[in-house]
């Protein structure tokens, strides 16, 4: 058997024949071992460093995560993490992998909300999930409304109503930050699909009974 005839015998086998040094992929820092072009290498890291890619707000990252899916995936499961696309919303995020009957490690970290930031999302998925249900394509808040509600939720431990619209306004930043809200003029929010991911209908329910039995204990 000739050498052509065993390297064709080798590839039908599954195998991966041996590429020619001037074929090898182009390095993009000295020491490079990586195969993936570096657009493909940016939406990777902006998955990891961000809770979400919003199909609206990062159309580049979220075309070339759709058309790069599979290896994307592979990268996220080679280090126990999913890939999720919500396309009816237009979202993705990462999400940690757990089993039972396998051992995985943990790369996510939980990052939880703070309390005004809880209170926060409760008012903003109330007002989503009301003005939705009234047939409202786009859902805006100001913030003297939320600031009027979630004020009501605080208790005198959480500090003057000075302190109380600071928490407020740093919460509505951070939700900003990650694409529930958008802030399109000083003080007016967009509140966007990602509230219902964030926060289902049964943890709003949960939510809003536990804020009812502290509203009872208060009085």
């Amino acid at each position: 058997m000739s050498d052509d005839d065993l390297t064709t015998a080798v590839a039908d086998e599954g195998f991966i024949a041996p590429t020619a040094m001037e074929d090898d992929l182009e390095a993009h820092f000295p020491g490079d071992r990586g195969t993936l072009d570096p657009e493909i290498r940016r939406v990777l890291v902006h998955l990891l460093q961000r809770r979400f890619i919003s199909m609206e707000r990062n159309r580049r990252e979220w075309t070339l995560l759709i058309e790069h899916q599979h290896v994307i995936e592979s990268r996220l499961n080679d280090i126990y993490l999913r890939l999720i696309i919500d396309h009816a919303r237009g979202f993705a995020y990462k999400q940690q992998l757990r089993s039972d009957e396998v051992e995985m490690p943990v790369l996510l970290k939980d990052s939880p909300y703070s309390r005004a930031e809880t209170l926060v999302l409760v008012h903003l998925r109330t007002v989503y999930q009301r003005e939705s249900a009234s047939g409202e394509g786009s859902v805006r808040i100001d913030i003297e409304d939320v600031e009027q509600t979630v004020l009501s939720y605080f208790a005198d431990t959480d500090g003057g109503t000075a302190k109380q619209q600071r928490a407020i306004r740093s919460a509505l930043d951070r939700l900003d930050r990650e694409g529930i809200v958008q802030e399109e003029t000083s003080g007016r929010y967009r509140i966007t699909a990602l509230v219902e991911v964030v926060l289902s209908a049964e943890t709003l329910k949960e939510l809003r009974e536990w804020l009812r039995a502290q509203a009872v204990v208060a009085r």
